[in-house]
């Protein structure tokens, strides 16, 4: 399923939420049918798999991973690219999903930065993620911008510069900050074989008309503007996967709320 490293990532990509059982368990047996409806109800053929959508740093490296070979083995000939976030707060951490990430054949790497011990210039960022894509230099590499969640406020066009010298396998950036500024001058300095993918769904437009290739978001599983705990259980509503709860330290949202919302976007022409 690995494609070449040349192969542009364009158009919209679904950030997926992770399956859990009522226990709190990952649900892999959902992976196949999640497919499935992407493909024939919402027409996105590719996905942004362990993210923040997916919950991933709530998750364990060894869910990762299966949920990586699930998404990546129920994709295959299916789904046109699977991404994987393979971000940890521990950059050993990282490179060993990077390099379960190229054993289970996604088309695709990112990493957001570290988020506890942080970097203190865009220089040190640019270390860590060279460290991260050394360990699977074959796939795509994509750097994941999202200060908000981070707290790491550098500037994502400065964490651009010079990259694609110590890291050749560099393909573009999720961009999910609302700093359209940072965001322009970083469009105006990707080469075009890069892609320039925005990740805040409701400034999609915006993004779209500064020239960005595509986008990465939840509401492109289904439709809507919420957060993770909400949008996920809008996904169970809306798609009839009942993809369970959010791990903690989110909360559920009340399946009252969910029903009342997913009937008002039902009433949208």
């Amino acid at each position: 399923m690995a494609s070449p490293v040349g192969k542009k990532l364009t158009g919209l990509v679904a950030a997926t939420f992770t399956p859990l059982t009522p226990q709190g368990e990952i649900n892999l047996a959902l992976i196949g049918p999640y497919v499935d409806y992407l493909l024939q109800q919402q027409g996105v053929r590719s996905v942004f798999v362990n993210g923040t959508t997916g919950e991933g740093m709530s998750l364990t490296v060894e869910e990762r991973k299966k949920l990586a070979e699930e998404w990546c083995q129920k994709g295959k000939g299916k789904l046109e690219q699977v991404i994987v976030h393979v971000g940890c707060m521990s950059v050993k951490d990282s490179q060993d999903l990077a390099r379960h990430a190229a054993q289970a054949g996604a088309d695709g790497i990112a990493v957001m930065s570290p988020c506890v011990f942080k970097p203190t210039d865009a220089g040190v960022l640019r270390q860590f993620l060279q460290e991260v894509a050394a360990a699977a230099p074959e796939l795509p590499f994509y750097y994941y911008h999202i200060p908000a969640l981070t707290g790491v406020n550098l500037l994502a066009r400065d964490v651009l510069e010079g990259i694609d010298k110590c890291i050749p396998s560099f393909r573009g950036l999720k961009f999910s900050g609302s700093d359209l500024l940072d965001f322009g001058r970083c469009v105006s300095y990707c080469p075009p074989h890069w892609s320039v993918l925005y990740g805040m769904d409701e400034q999609l437009l915006a993004a779209l008309a500064m020239g960005a290739n595509g986008a990465v978001g939840s509401t492109y599983n289904y439709v809507g503007r919420f957060n993770v705990a909400v949008n996920k259980q809008l996904m169970s509503e809306v798609s009839g996967l009942n993809l369970g709860p959010p791990r903690l330290p989110l909360e559920p949202c009340p399946k009252s709320r969910a029903v009342s919302i997913a009937q008002r976007l039902q009433q949208v022409p």
